[in-house]
């Protein structure tokens, strides 16, 4: 059979219907209906409304605090993100043979989108007709760039350690990665992690003098945000897209539990970050 051209419109599209169509109907709703419902409680989680947020975005954070959030953030997150992505990729081979044989590719192909993003690819062709894309544009380096603003060396960076509560938060998302159902779950928790923060972080490293009109922080957020090139939320959406082929009515207590300990994580390594701060009114919200 001949593929037409045409049909390599619109990936994302393609994608999740191919994700939609390879399990029964009557279980891609039940599955979509808990996933939402699900996604609904964690956005009203307390981490959602963490002090934090507001006190990144108010600006008052002096240089020397914001140095250790960077690296109390670049090991809790930043630099297992695209493990865990990787880890979910590889892991779809769990969907069979529970569904038809081929059927892995579709999450694959979804995930790979996100890894795309992650990695510094560019939507388009370059001058010769070929990917665009440059690997010091992947998200890890253009953090490290970040840190390299902060004149933090790599000594430094290598020797810091990090707080209890930030390898918790990195363990628990490395120890999902034998299970593909875990490492997808907690990998859109962690979208939604980002979301929130990324802006607020942004608004902090602006207010000390840096430029963010670049580099990570422009490369994070949502796709509607006229100030910066993210698609942090279609990358979370694609990801519960994924659980949803994924999961069966008997994942669902465990699915929620993770989600919400993981949440609970973020919430304390949050709580961290203020009780660090030296600025007296912000110690007693910790």
């Amino acid at each position: 059979m001949t593929v037409k051209f045409e049909n390599f419109n619109n990936p994302r599209k393609n994608a999740i219907e191919g994700i939609k169509k390879s399990i029964p109907a009557e279980i891609w709703e039940k599955n979509t209906v808990f996933l939402s419902q699900l996604r609904k409680a964690i956005s009203e989680h307390p981490v959602s409304r963490h002090p934090a947020i507001q006190i990144l975005n108010d600006g008052v954070i002096d240089k020397v605090s914001l140095e250790k959030i960077h690296l109390e953030y670049r090991h809790a997150i930043v630099q297992v993100f695209t493990d865990a992505l990787l880890m979910a990729q590889f892991q779809a081979k769990q969907l069979e043979p529970r569904l038809k044989s081929g059927s892995k590719m579709y999450p694959r192909f979804l995930l790979a989108l996100n890894i795309l993003d992650e990695f510094g690819f560019r939507p388009g062709l370059d001058d010769e007709g070929y990917y665009s894309g440059n690997p010091e544009y992947a998200h890890y380096p253009l953090f490290e760039d970040v840190l390299n603003d902060f004149r933090i060396s790599q000594d430094d960076r290598n020797c810091y350690q990090p707080s209890m509560i930030s390898e918790k938060v990195r363990s628990y998302l490395e120890n999902s990665f034998n299970d593909y159902k875990a490492v997808t779950a907690l990998l859109a928790v962690a979208e939604e992690e980002v979301i929130l923060f990324s802006p607020a972080l942004r608004h902090a490293t602006h207010a000390i003098g840096y430029d963010v009109d670049s580099g990570y922080y422009y490369v994070h957020g949502v796709s509607h945000d006229a100030t910066a090139e993210a698609a942090d939320d279609d990358h979370e959406d694609d990801l519960w897209f994924v659980l949803a082929q994924a999961c069966t009515e008997e994942d669902y207590d465990f699915i929620t539990k993770i989600c919400f300990e993981y949440c609970d994580l973020w919430q304390q390594f949050w709580d961290k970050q203020i009780a660090d701060l030296q600025y007296e009114p912000y110690q007693k919200l910790a």
